[in-house]
């Protein structure tokens, strides 16, 4: 029995929820070529963009104006008026599919991408295939994105660069006095690095080794001094701290592929799968919530 609500189904493939400014949940829906904003108190869901390509993760500039990982091209894109106009370019940064993204307050976004063809893998290797000891997949750069749309690589070889979020530094040490937690997915676990005042990335480390619990960290929401990590491999979320500690676990209705804490409400998208084979054709994605 899950310990979730299922608030909305219907979708493909949700990805990259968002506390928007006017307080929705904004997501993406992979291969609809949609930006969604939800309601989670009324259910009232609303079309904020459509395109003809797979969108990702989303943020805001401090102006308000949405930004939206544009996948295929490898871009980031700007919402003007009814369009979706290039913000970014960063395909001779990304080495496959764009996909995650957090924005800082300045308006800076780091920006992740797969680094290889995963589901190619998959296909080849199968999930036991990249569990074996000796798997060592190819390393991916992370984007840094300033706001007038300049791009740099700011960490390499990051085993696919996946959902992150921004920490108190506990130590201090940091100039801007936070770390980025980034989910390295198919390296299972979670790395960390103090962020300077210009956004760049020092002091890398593992911040959470998550494989002997089976997590295939995917999108994260940080919660206070922890995290709340989507395992990709499990039908539930899971509250882990640094160190790898798992602090409190959310069973869901089906994988759990991304997480946003709106107020006191987790947020969880589900799908039976990640494969394009299976959730391309039909809209067996779901958005489960669980009140904190």
């Amino acid at each position: 029995m899950a310990d979730t609500s299922v608030l909305r189904d219907g979708l493909h493939f949700g990805e990259g929820p968002r506390r928007g400014p006017d307080g929705r949940l904004y997501y993406s829906d992979f291969y609809a070529g949609e930006v969604h904003a939800l309601d989670l108190a009324t259910g009232d869901d609303e079309v904020v963009v459509a395109f003809d390509g797979q969108p990702s993760g989303l943020g805001w500039l401090p102006d308000g104006s949405l930004l939206v990982v544009s996948m295929l091209d490898r871009t980031v894109r700007k919402l003007v008026g009814d369009e979706l106009v290039v913000h970014a370019d960063i395909s001779d940064i990304a080495t496959f599919h764009a996909n995650d993204m957090l924005v800082d307050g300045e308006g800076r976004a780091y920006v992740g991408n797969f680094g290889f063809d995963l589901h190619g893998l998959i296909d080849e290797v199968g999930i036991p295939g990249l569990l074996e000891p000796g798997f060592d997949p190819l390393g991916a750069k992370l984007a840094l994105v300033q706001p007038d749309g300049t791009a740099g690589v700011v960490a390499e070889d990051l085993k696919f660069p996946n959902g992150m979020a921004l920490l108190p530094d506990p130590t201090g040490e940091s100039e801007s006095g936070n770390i980025l937690v980034v989910a390295e997915t198919v390296a299972f676990h979670l790395t960390s690095f103090s962020v300077d005042r210009n956004g760049s990335l020092q002091n890398r480390r593992v911040w959470a080794d998550v494989k002997e619990a089976g997590i295939a960290p995917d999108g994260i929401a940080g919660d206070g001094d922890g995290v709340w990590v989507a395992p990709a491999l499990q039908p539930a979320a899971f509250r882990v701290t640094e160190g790898g500690k798992i602090t409190r676990k959310v069973e869901t209705t089906q994988p759990c592929f991304a997480v946003a804490v709106v107020g006191d409400t987790l947020v969880c998208l589900t799908a039976p799968d990640s494969h394009p084979s299976v959730v391309k054709p039909e809209r067996l994605g779901r958005i489960e919530t669980y009140r904190l």
